[in-house]
């Protein structure tokens, strides 16, 4: 099984691009939630897999790097990762790449498992949980250069 795993597909729209002519900042974190959204379903979290097992996940944190940019009708791909994970979150890495397979943008983002009817974190459900161990996790070492790195101006020496 490979690391990653695409999960959405689409193309820019016009009404997402903005006064500089590519992709505003907003529709990148826009394609990265659909793109949690598509993870989900592949877990068994889509609309049906949430009603019947009363089981959702919120996003925790997000982390967006805009690499390169995008422009209207651009076709663009998001692959996901699992980084890391336990009982109830999920430490995922998103690579969004455009058709020359160039990375556009990367989104990390911590989610956690909630319960519905309580409101509140609990362990992901087993068909759930047995759907997110098909993704291998990375060993740390073999992480994304940009994976868990601290946001901040570098100091000049």
């Amino acid at each position: 099984m490979t690391e990653s795993k695409q999960v959405w597909k689409g193309n820019v729209l016009r009404a997402w691009v903005d006064y500089n002519g590519h992709l505003n900042d907003a529709y990148y974190a826009l394609i990265f939630s659909y793109s949690l959204d598509a993870f989900m379903d592949v877990i068994g979290l889509d609309e049906e897999g949430r009603k019947a097992s009363a089981y959702t996940i919120f996003t925790l944190e997000a982390h967006i790097k805009y690499v390169k940019e995008a422009h209207e009708n651009e076709e663009l791909l998001t692959k996901v990762t699992v980084l890391n994970r336990d009982a109830k979150r999920v430490h995922l890495w998103f690579e969004m790449k455009n058709k020359e397979n160039d990375t556009v943008a990367t989104s990390e983002q911590m989610v956690m498992g909630i319960d519905q009817s309580s409101g509140r974190p609990a362990p992901f459900p087993e068909s759930v949980d047995v759907r997110i161990n098909q993704f291998p996790r990375l060993a740390k070492e073999n992480w994304p250069a940009g994976a868990n790195t601290l946001m901040g101006i570098r100091e000049k020496k």
